[in-house]
């Protein structure tokens, strides 16, 4: 289809954005040919419209579907441009957390700048033995890809690292050889890697530095090479160096420091060695202070000094060479201070005594004079003389700088031949693989010569690079036959001619630098000259005449011109050189002596291999000077004779690529840059692989994956037998442009954008069809849900609708019953009520007329009388008022005259004076005067009148006023006794004011007495009150204590219980511990030993037979030779010949020592536990003792449990001389005195037996009322509880006398300790019985789960058949027919191997029931007496013939005693003679050959066949090590063989099953407890040996089987792969499938039945094999990115299920083997639960307690959806977990220990066999030995 077409709405683009590089849109319409402006919608929101280029009319790239956003390889993705690239990368990078990704043939590195769990032990065995494309990308897998190649296709291999400074290049070249250092099995020589590493500091200190851009800049390239020998084991290392920056010795620009030596050098100045070096602060150098940097922001360079010392030693440079490194590095830093003077423009001068040049010269061991001298001289020679220059102060500091970094890099050269000394190898080197460290493409504002060569050897690589790319493609085309086309890829070869070809840049500046005159410009002037406007990819900038511009792959470069002649030149006065050859510093001649013992570039050294890293040449014979010459050989010239050999390597091997990126500037952890990114990749040229791909067919399928893949577009009548046949029938229905794909042999492939036109019909498909069942499902519930709802509603309304209509009419009803009553009962009710009031009414109105008439005449009455009373009253009162009131009126009346009189008069006075001027005033007044004179007159006799009035008054007032005068004398005396009254009233007063003071004083004081009484009086009333609430309380305290006290000893019990429960959890665990710590020295002893064996062997057979080679011939052995070098101790045998035996004696001194050490080591752990135990009970008895001192006495009465103690003691003391009378008569049976009399038959013996019997009845009795009277005792004690004050404390004294009658002080102990066992007993019996029954309901279960199981299965199986075609339906009918009468079978094999053992146990028992009864008869016949027989008439009888009595021994020679070991253990095969043998025959065969050697007491017989057999079992599992069934079968009969020496060793312990015979047969002579500690020593290495065979058998089938099969077809889809493929899910014939897994399982559990191992130890090696299988698969997981889905969870659960419904038919579920899978189930639930909200995150924080955090983090972070439907975890969920599970401990480590052996225990299981009746077959060859 075309590209237009896929611009549809809502498809997503890719728009450039100047901030972040690329911006993801969304189309809001359709894009149609022609259209100049698209609609975009923004992520931020916004709406944009895009405006496309109107020349090339260019649509912006599209994005991938989100299902292939962060795939592993980039190759993956369907459109393949680079933002795409860089959008997956960042999806990795910050959600994901994952900083490796496939780009083809290119693992991409990110630096996280963090410490990230990914580079254990454990990964690197999880990588080793995969494939490429198996697991996520890891610089692992690039190491184990090589390491593969190499032993596939002998051929050496090469890994190129390159990167920007910071990238992490150094980090990831130190995994790879870690990598190949542990998968390459040596033990000897790892520390190869080790070497490598301890170099790491010495080399960063003298050839890193600070830059702008790194604070731990590599200012040089490296390439180690790794070599191995013919078995692919490392065997040494070497070291070649490239283009050390040595004008960094001199020189630093701005914010950088020089190397790190130096800093390091000034730093540790004050250490007592470095005295001599006269160092200071970096600041007082010339060479260390031009940055103006010199420190590192948390670097310590002290500290680094100290490392790098310590790295000189492990690498062999002595201390003496150390301080002559000092010495020389010190010089520098001196010789950087000399300064010059100049005399003149030509010349110039040192000062005298200069201080730098005299330290220099003293630590370089040279003349001051002479060095002095040419420092400031040249020499020059011509063809007839030498003379000699002076040059000017510019030269000679230029010449002091070139001689300072010549120095350096002799020093430099020097330092790294002496560590390939160290990494070298005597053994021959069979092949290599070589890691290289190189510096990727650098671009600076200014950038110089260093710059250009780094630059240049890029261009090379990356040539290297587009080549090896271009010749896979083709190879992969040309494999699959697809019509090859060319495709157009950039050739850098244009550029590389510019540099290096004739009349290049390098050829030009060689050419410039020979010119006596030549300058940097006249050099630029020269390449303008020479390129400029001819070379398109040379360009001269603008503004500037002294630089130039080279267009690289990456990007433009603009080089400076200045300082390229002087850099290339690098010269150096042959005069200054020999001056320090001359020294007597013995070290620094050393560094020259190269000069004179120049080699050819093509020369190789001892080693065999060519040094890169200088390339002298060879100086010819005849010619003086030629040494000069050569000398003066220019930088360039070599660094590409370097490059080129370089290339040659590289071309010679299969390189690998990891190109390193740094995501910022600023080392922020996990922070992207999207800027710095780009510039990266296209300088590392992985969007070069991309557009490569991109250009042919970049997708690739297989067409079983596309098949999968894409059925959901398949018709059924598309679908034909022929997969191939389909895919191309249905491709031409899709894709009707046929050049977007081609069809290969295997594979299909496409062009870009076809997989996501591809992906998208499948979603629109699978979309429409979701829509069309979720719209019929809808419907139908909907409309049953309608249907059931109507039928519920017309339900409802008739049951409604009849119960309110009867309702109603029962309303009715009572409405008209109700009305009738109504009436009747209201008209009864008012007519009542009528007549009781109407009673009332006339009551009330007789007594009320009464009460008024009454009140009336009263009233009537009384205001008569009161009218009588008010007339008398008002009479008086009105006389009284009258007389009153006329007598203050005639007062008044004269007072008021008296004073008009007055006033009148005073009138009258002023106007008679004022007459005569008012006459002259008022001459017209005179009438007026007239008048007046006339009232005057008037006046006057009215005067008159009143005189004699006034007289008469003023007698009146006479009388009155001698009366007031005499009443005024008397007031005044009165007054005079009132001032005396008034002085003393005073006085009284002040004394009342006192008194009044006093007063008040006394009534506060009383007050205060009183409050202080009423607050005493409170303080007592309330300390009483107090008191008696105290006392109240104090004896509800004392009641809660008396309950405390008891409930504190039952607490206190449960809690020592508690304690005692969980030190002995703990006790075990550490016993596990011990036990496994104990079992690995076993394993490494055992495998130490076999290693001894084998070297002696070897050393042997080296003598003898030439020792053949090794080739890893295969892939898959990657991981099986990497198991065997760590964990194996097998590994060795494998690659040798096979060995004669040796005779066993040897090892038996050896043997038996470490095993005695062992032995005595188990005793002491075994003595150990035994006093904690003690110590335990010890404290069980003292907590218990505590209780009974501190818990309440019990309230009995004293007399009662006095004559219960005494009852008690009564017993005991009968119950003691029951005892003793019972061993009296014992004694006297035991007598020898009267065979006659003790015979059974006697009647004496009779008599005595039933005495006897008797007497043990009675004190069964005895005891039983003795137990029952302690436990009582102790019920009652704890009973009882305290009632009151009074009761406690009588019973209390009661109890305390009665204790201390007591005698014996333990008798409470030893009844609690009855009553305890008593308990413990019918506890055990109760636990018993509910065993029994819950193994009764669980086998009920499990059949009853198989059954429903077993019809799932058959359903399920049914349907797919129905599913095939008719002929893959009658094949899967065959084969499950097969496999079900295969399992029939099993079962009936089984059943009948039952039967036989019961019968043959039957026989056996009746045999024995014969014997005993014949042996009855003999001794009865014995037994009778001669008398008895003379009476007795003698009659017939038959004598049966007796048969022979086998005491269960075998008697075998000395001399057979080798033939013996060699039939019944070298020769026996279990597969042949031994299935048919009874389980453990050998063994039971060998200790009844030991039991005639016990018999015969032959101490020395019985030490040699142990040993023998022991060490020939070791033999058999030496040579058939790799045997399931032989290791099985020994491991069954070793422990059988131990039970034996167990079960009749003597030892009561191991007696309590025997049966009397048995017990009879026991060993009488020698104690074996050594052998048996040996022999479980040797069981335990047998079983770990079985472990690993079964791991090694179940390893390749657990990721197939549990992971990558498809068990539930259909449900997990096949997502679009990149170009390293994956393996396919798809079950071919030759994959394993879970089938496999149940089918080897059945294998395993059937040979170990067969074998008679003991149940136990069946359920120990189940569990290990479920561990296994579960920490495999959980592993895998967790590294594999396409496995982390939904879907595959339910693959996983299904699987784990198919593993528990095992563990249920074989009756293991109890095995603890479920358990080991939880994990993994855990893992697999964590995939299929919701993972959005935060109760999610709840539910998967308790749900995942068997995963740790950083396996749920790693699951989460890997989830990958295989559909849309799908939806990817975010990371605030992910952070959300993190910070939940902040505070969980755990273990960091991500990955489970595959390699993890459980401890393993062999419990005691006694055999019933008698071993009287053993036949030993004649299959067997052991006719030589008797039976006895």
């Amino acid at each position: 289809m075309a590209a237009s077409e896929l611009y549809t709405k809502f498809a997503r683009v890719w728009i450039p954005d100047p901030e972040e590089v690329w911006k993801s849109a969304e189309l809001l319409k359709d894009y149609k040919p022609g259209d100049k402006v698209l609609l975009l919608h923004l992520e931020e929101g916004r709406d944009l419209e895009y405006r496309l280029d109107p020349k090339t009319n260019e649509l912006p790239h599209l994005r991938n579907p989100d299902i292939l956003v962060g795939e592993n390889d980039l190759t993956a993705l369907s459109y393949l441009h680079e933002p795409a690239v860089l959008h997956n990368l960042r999806v990795r990078f910050i959600d994901s957390k994952l900083i490796y990704t496939y780009c083809g043939i290119v693992l991409v590195a990110i630096n996280p700048y963090e410490q990230l769990p990914i580079y254990g032990e454990d990964i690197i065995n999880a990588y080793s033995g995969q494939n490429m494309g198996d697991m996520d990308p890891h610089i692992f897998a690039v190491a184990e890809e090589a390491y593969k190649q190499m032993a596939r296709d002998e051929r050496n291999q090469s890994i190129i690292v390159s990167g920007e400074s910071g990238a992490g290049k150094t980090v990831s070249a130190k995994y790879a050889m870690r990598y190949f250092a542990t998968v390459s099995g040596s033990a000897s020589e790892a520390n190869v890697e080790e070497k490598v590493l301890a170099s790491n500091p010495i080399m960063e200190s003298i050839g890193n530095a600070k830059t702008t851009r790194n604070d731990n800049s590599s200012r040089f390239g490296k390439y180690i090479e790794i070599g191995f020998d013919k078995r692919y084991r490392i065997i040494g290392a070497n070291m070649r160096t490239y283009l050390l920056e040595k004008s960094r010795v001199v020189f630093q620009a701005e914010e950088e420091r020089n190397y790190h030596i130096f800093y390091q050098l000034c730093a540790s100045a004050k250490l007592p060695e470095f005295k001599m070096l006269r160092l200071g602060n970096a600041d007082s150098f010339h060479y260390t202070k031009q940055g103006g940097s010199p420190m590192i922001e948390g670097v310590d360079d002290a500290k680094e000094m100290a490392h790098t010392r310590q790295a000189c030693t492990l690498l062999g440079i002595s201390e003496s060479y150390q301080m002559g490194i000092f010495r020389i590095l010190a010089g520098i830093l001196h010789l950087g201070n000399v300064g010059f003077a100049s005399r003149d423009s030509d010349s110039c001068t040192i000062p005298p005594k200069h201080e730098p040049l005299i330290i220099f010269c003293d630590l370089m061991g040279v003349d001051y004079e002479e060095m002095c001298h040419w420092l400031c001289h040249r020499k020059l020679a011509t063809a007839t003389e030498t003379y000699i220059k002076p040059i000017s102060k510019l030269q000679a500091t230029n010449a002091r700088d070139a001689l300072a970094k010549h120095i350096y890099a002799k020093l430099f050269n020097w330092i790294v031949d002496h560590v390939n000394q160290a990494l070298h190898s005597a053994v021959k080197q069979h092949s290599f693989i070589g890691v290289l460290d190189i510096y990727g493409f650098e671009t600076f504002e200014i950038n110089s010569f260093e710059q250009f060569c780094i630059n240049y050897a890029n261009e090379k690589l990356q040539q290297q690079f587009n080549m090896h790319v271009f010749k896979l493609e083709q190879e992969e085309y040309m494999k699959e036959q697809i019509p090859w086309t060319l495709i157009d890829f950039y050739d850098n070869q244009p550029c590389i001619n510019l540099i290096e070809s004739k009349l290049g840049i390098l050829d030009l500046l060689d050419e410039e630098c020979k010119m006596p005159k030549g300058t940097d410009d006249t050099w630029a002037q020269k390449l303008y000259n020479t390129h400029l406007n001819k070379c398109a990819l040379f360009e001269k900038p603008r503004m500037s005449n002294k630089a130039f511009i080279i267009k690289h792959f990456a990007d433009k470069v603009e080089y400076q011109c200045e300082g390229f002649l002087e850099k290339n030149k690098d010269t150096v006065f042959e005069e200054q050189i020999k001056v320090l050859k001359s020294s007597k510093f013995k070290m620094l001649p050393e560094l020259f002596q190269d000069d004179e013992k120049a080699i050819s570039p093509t020369s190789a050294t001892a080693s065999g291999r060519t040094p890169l890293t200088r390339v002298p040449v060879k100086p010819t014979k005849g010619r003086p000077g030629q040494t000069a010459k050569e000398h003066k050989k220019t930088v360039g010239h070599q660094f590409r004779n370097s490059l080129h050999l370089l290339m040659e390597t590289l071309n010679a091997t299969t390189p690998h690529y990891v190109r390193c990126i740094k995501p910022n500037d600023f080392k922020f952890p996990f922070t992207f840059d999207e800027k710095r990114a780009v510039q990266q990749l296209r300088a590392c040229g992985v969007l070069e692989t991309i557009r490569i791909s991109a250009a042919g067919f970049p997708s690739r399928w297989t067409y079983q994956e596309f098949f999968s893949r894409y059925r959901v577009l398949m018709k059924q009548k598309d679908v034909l037998g022929d997969r191939k046949q389909t895919c191309k029938n249905v491709l031409e229905k899709l894709i009707l442009d046929k050049d977007k794909y081609q069809f290969g042999k295997t594979k299909i492939f496409f062009r870009a954008g076809q997989v996501a036109y591809l992906e998208k019909l499948r979603a629109d498909k699978l979309r429409a069809a979701c829509i069309r069942i979720q719209k019929t499902i809808r419907g139908w519930l909907l409309r049953k849900r309608y249907l059931c709802m109507q039928r519920a509603a017309i339900t409802v309304q008739r049951y409604v609708r009849g119960y309110q209509a009867r309702c109603y009419a029962k309303f009715l009803r009572r409405t008209k019953a109700a009305t009738t009553i109504q009436k009747y009962w209201r008209m009864y009710v008012v007519r009542r009520r009528y007549k009781i009031r109407r009673a009332a009414t006339v009551v009330l109105q007789s007594y009320l007329r009464g009460y008024l008439a009454r009140n009336r005449y009263r009233k009537i009455l009384r205001e008569h009388k009161a009218v009588i009373i008010q007339k008398r009253v008002r009479g008086w009162l009105a006389r009284t008022h009258y007389k009153r009131t006329m007598k203050a009126i005639i007062y008044l009346q004269c007072c008021f005259r008296r004073m008009m009189a007055k006033r009148e008069l005073k009138k009258l006075k002023i106007e008679a004076r004022s007459v005569e001027r008012y006459k002259k005033l008022h001459i017209g007044m005179e009438n007026k005067i007239m008048q007046l004179q006339r009232k005057v007159d008037e006046q006057n006799k009215d005067y008159k009148c009143l005189m004699e009035k006034l007289t008469n008054l003023e007698g009146v007032y006479n009388s009155e006023t001698e009366k007031l005068r005499n009443d005024v004398e008397r007031l005044q005396l009165s007054e005079e006794e009132a001032k005396v009254a008034t002085g003393r009233v005073l006085s009284l007063q002040e004394e009342i004011a006192k008194l009044r003071k006093d007063l008040e004083q006394t009534r506060s004081e009383k007050k205060s007495i009183e409050e202080r009484a009423d607050k005493y009086k409170q303080e007592t009333e309330q300390l009483v009150s107090n008191l008696k609430e105290e006392n109240t309380l104090l004896k509800q305290e004392k009641e809660t204590l008396n309950h405390l006290i008891v409930e504190q000893a039952k607490e206190m019990t449960e809690t020592m219980e508690r304690k005692l429960v969980e030190e002995t959890k703990q006790l075990e665990l550490d016993l596990n511990d011990e036990r496994l710590r104990y079992q690995n020295l076993l394993n490494e002893f055992s495998r130490l030993e076999e290693r001894y064996d084998d070297l002696k062997e070897e050393m042997a057979l080296m003598l003898n037979v030439p020792k053949p080679g090794h080739k890893r011939t295969d892939s898959t052995h990657s991981s099986n030779e990497s198991e065997y070098t760590f964990s194996s101790e097998f590994a060795e045998t494998e690659d040798t010949v096979p060995r004669t035996e040796e005779p066993t004696e040897k090892k038996v001194p050896l043997d038996m020592s470490l095993f005695l050490k062992l032995q005595k080591r188990v005793t002491e752990l075994e003595q150990e536990k035994q006093l904690m135990q003690d110590e335990l009970d010890r404290k069980e008895e003292q907590v218990f003792r505590s209780k009974a001192k501190e818990e309440e006495r019990p309230q009995i009465r004293g007399a009662e449990l006095e004559y219960e103690s005494l009852k008690r003691q009564e017993l005991e003391s009968e119950n003691k001389k029951l005892k003793n009378e019972l061993n009296e008569l014992r004694k006297a049976l035991s007598e020898k005195s009267a065979p006659e009399v003790t015979a059974p038959g006697a009647p004496a013996y009779r008599v005595l037996m039933e005495q006897l019997t008797s007497v043990s009845e009675e004190l069964d009795v005895r005891k039983e009322e003795v137990l029952i009277l302690r436990s009582q005792l102790v019920s009652q004690k704890e009973a009882i509880q305290p009632k009151d004050d009074k009761n406690t404390m009588t019973d209390s004294t009661i109890l305390l006398e009665d204790v201390q009658k007591m005698k014996d002080k333990g008798e409470i102990a030893q009844a609690y300790i009855g009553l305890k066992e008593t308990n413990r007993l019918l506890e055990s019996q109760l636990q018993s019985q509910k065993r029994s029954h819950e193994n009764e309901a669980e086998a009920l279960r499990g059949e009853i789960q198989s059954l429903k199981e077993e019809n799932n299965r058959q359903q399920q199986l049914l349907a797919q058949n129905l599913q095939l075609p008719p002929e893959a339906r009658i094949e899967a009918s065959l084969q499950h027919e097969i496999t079900r009468l295969t399992n029939e079978n099993l079962d009936l094999m089984e059943q009948l191997e039952k039967q036989d053992k019961t019968v043959r146990k039957l026989k056996k028992q009746l045999k024995v029931f014969a014997k005993k009864i014949g042996e009855l008869e003999v001794g009865q016949m014995e037994n009778i007496s001669p008398g008895q027989i003379i009476d007795e008439p003698i009659r017939p009888v038959n004598i049966p013939r007796k048969e022979k009595d086998f005491q269960g021994m075998l008697e075998y020679k000395r001399e057979d005693e080798q033939k013996l070991v060699k039939n019944l253990i070298l020769e026996l095969k279990p597969r042949g003679v031994a299935v048919n043998l009874i389980p453990g025959l050998p063994a039971y065969i060998l200790f009844m050959c030991v039991r005639h050697a016990d018999y015969l007491n032959d101490d020395q017989k019985v030490r040699s066949l142990l040993t023998s057999t022991i060490n020939s079992i070791k033999k058999v599992l030496k040579k058939r090590g790799d045997d399931f069934e032989t290791v099985s079968f020994w491991l069954s009969n070793t422990c059988r063989f131990l039970h034996c020496l167990k079960q009749y060793s003597g030892e009561e312990g191991f007696m309590k099953h025997n049966t009397s015979r048995q017990n009879e047969h026991c060993l009488t002579n020698f104690d074996l407890a050594e052998y048996r500690q040996v022999l479980s020593d040797l069981a335990i290495q047998i079983y770990q040996q079985l472990v690993r065979v079964l791991e090694n058998i179940l390893q390749p089938m657990i990721v197939s089987g549990m992971l990558e099969h498809e068990t539930i077809q259909g449900v997990s889809g096949v997502k679009p792969t990149g170009l390293r493929k994956r393996t396919s899910s798809i079950a071919d014939e030759g994959t394993y499938t879970l089938d496999s897994i149940l089918r080897q399982l059945n294998s395993f559990h059937s040979v170990m039945c067969q074998h008679g191992m003991d149940p136990e130890l069946i359920k120990q090696v189940v569990k290990q094999m479920f561990y296994i299988v579960g920490a495999i698969t959980l592993n895998n997981l967790l590294l594999r990115k396409d496995m982390c889905s939904w879907s595959k969870g339910m693959q996983i659960r299904y699987n784990v299920s198919q593993l528990e419904e095992w563990l249920r038919d074989k009756n293991l579920m109890n095995s603890g083997a479920k358990e080991t899978l939880e994990p993994l189930i855990q893992a697999a639930q964590l995939l299929q639960v919701k993972k959005k909200t935060d109760d999610d995150a709840e539910a998967i924080c308790s749900m995942c307690n068997a995963l740790t955090t950083a396996q749920i983090v790693k699951v989460l972070n890997l989830y990958t959806p295989v559909n849309e439907f799908e939806e990817r975890v975010s990371v605030s969920f992910i952070r959300t977990i993190q910070m939940r599970l902040r505070d969980r401990k755990d273990s960091p480590q991500l990955l489970m220990d595959a390699k993890h052996i459980f401890p393993v225990t062999f419990p005691f299981n006694p055999s019933s066999l008698a071993l009287e009746t053993i036949q030993i077959p004649a299959s067997l060859g052991l006719g030589f030995i008797a039976r006895v």
